[in-house]
């Protein structure tokens, strides 16, 4: 498969990262020679210095034997033309184009429709609108992600002192609860990955991936001491295009909302657009603003400004001053296996979202949903299985699966089922996928030949 991407930053860099590892043929393009030569030095791909929306470099590229070509510049209108430009030249290849400014995200239909057009549209910040609303709404979620159809939640959460089972053996927990189905996916432990088995232990500060079902997702996350508490009072910090949207989300779900923004034109625009969120002009890390809004009685701070640090410093400060929940935006992905280690627990990223999104368009047999775990440590992927594959009829236990890969959940028909050794895929089940960086080569082959996705 080979892939052109357009955009040398912190999306593309990630993208491209990730491809080199599956040994795809990949070709990055950026007019920013710095740029350039941190991939090249870091990662085993193809670098070519020019503009990616012109004809001349794209042909050079080799456009038109191109299997999937992802705009992920910082500007929009580069995305656009360069994925049209695409289009002309090579009609074959798919183009997925990062779009973030929400008047060009109203003509997606047209832009998709119309050629010429682009295949796929992401908008990076409805993305991480979505995550924030549902990491807010689960107790103790770190990461959440929804699989068969949102019926299948795969949740990390922090055993801390208020965790029942720290310390104990896993093959152990079992007769600790009773008839609670638990099926535990994954532990990451000083920022190494454990595909656990029965042997292992959860010990204080690891971050555990739970796999449940929705409807039972309450006494799941009682059985590791994190229950649900009311959730009606929140505080947005930075006024732009994700906080915008999150409050206006947040009108709709009838929580009361307190946004800061310093600049007093954005906060004239957000008066004039929200309806029932109170707007402050100031800034979120003024320790006397805070204390004079109650930071205390907050159920939830957001930091979602464009500078990460005073979106770290501020949920700091918040935490300190009494907020019961952050949640802090960061840029740089690199970031991520030292938020913990600060204090900062639950973050979300616009270009995770965008890479998250992207992923599922580039793995082989149209996967419906792909997300990397936090830290992108694993991905998680869903596939149906055809009557045909050898996984059908089995039980699990005596399946032949990737290395680093394990089946977490079967959605067959409308019953979701959280899996043994002794479960039998049927043909037509949904399967739910978690698998390693390194297996998911493996996982894709597999996928290719033995199962059809959606």
């Amino acid at each position: 498969m080979k892939i052109i991407i357009i955009g040398a930053g912190e999306v593309g860099f990630n993208i491209a990262s990730r491809l080199s590892l599956e040994n795809k043929d990949v070709i990055v393009i950026d007019k920013d020679a710095d740029a350039l030569s941190r991939i090249s030095d870091t990662i085993d791909v193809q670098v070519l210095q020019g503009h990616g929306s012109n004809p001349a470099v794209l042909k050079e590229a080799g456009i038109q034997d191109t299997d999937i070509f992802l705009a992920v510049t910082n500007s929009d209108e580069i995305n656009i033309v360069a994925s049209l430009i695409t289009d002309i030249l090579s009609p074959s290849t798919i183009k997925i184009a990062r779009i973030r400014e929400t008047e060009y995200s109203k003509l997606q239909k047209v832009l998709k429709e119309h050629p010429p057009h682009i295949d796929t549209i992401i908008n990076p910040d409805l993305e991480v609108v979505k995550t924030i609303n549902r990491l807010i709404k689960i107790p103790g979620a770190v990461d959440v992600g929804e699989f068969a159809k949102g019926r299948l939640k795969l949740i990390g959460i922090r055993i801390d002192d208020k965790t029942p089972f720290s310390g104990v053996i896993l093959r152990n927990i079992p007769a600790n609860i009773g008839k609670q189905r638990i099926l535990i996916a994954a532990i990451i432990r000083k920022e190494k990955l454990i595909i656990p088995s029965g042997n292992d232990k959860l010990l204080y500060g690891d971050l555990v991936y739970i796999v449940s079902e929705d409807n039972g997702l309450s006494e799941t996350l009682a059985v590791f001491g994190k229950h649900f508490e009311p959730f009606n009072r929140a505080m947005i910090v930075g006024g732009g295009r994700i906080g915008f949207k999150l409050a206006t989300l947040f009108e709709e779900q009838s929580i009361q909302t307190k946004l800061i923004e310093k600049d007093q034109a954005r906060c004239n625009f957000l008066s004039e657009h929200l309806d029932k969120t109170i707007i402050l002009h100031g800034n979120g890390s003024d320790q006397t603003l805070l204390l004079e809004e109650n930071i205390q009685d907050i159920d939830v701070m957001i930091t979602l400004t464009g500078d990460e640090e005073t979106n770290i410093l501020t949920s700091l400060l918040a935490k300190n001053l009494g907020a019961k929940k952050t949640i802090t935006r960061i840029n740089k992905i690199g970031y991520f296996p030292i938020m913990n280690s600060i204090g900062i627990e639950h973050v979300v990223s616009p270009r995770l979202s965008a890479i998250n999104t992207i992923l599922q368009h580039v793995r082989k047999g149209k996967v419906l949903s792909s997300q990397a775990i936090k830290g992108e440590f694993a991905e998680v992927l869903e596939a149906v299985a055809l009557e045909t594959s050898d996984i059908v009829g089995k039980p699990l236990k005596e399946l032949s699966f990737p290395k680093g890969a394990l089946i977490i959940g079967i959605m067959r028909k409308e019953d979701i089922i959280i899996p043994t050794g002794e479960s039998v895929i049927e043909p037509n089940d949904r399967i739910i996928i978690f698998s390693t960086k390194q297996a998911i080569p493996k996982v894709e082959k597999t996928l290719t030949v033995k199962l059809e996705f959606f």
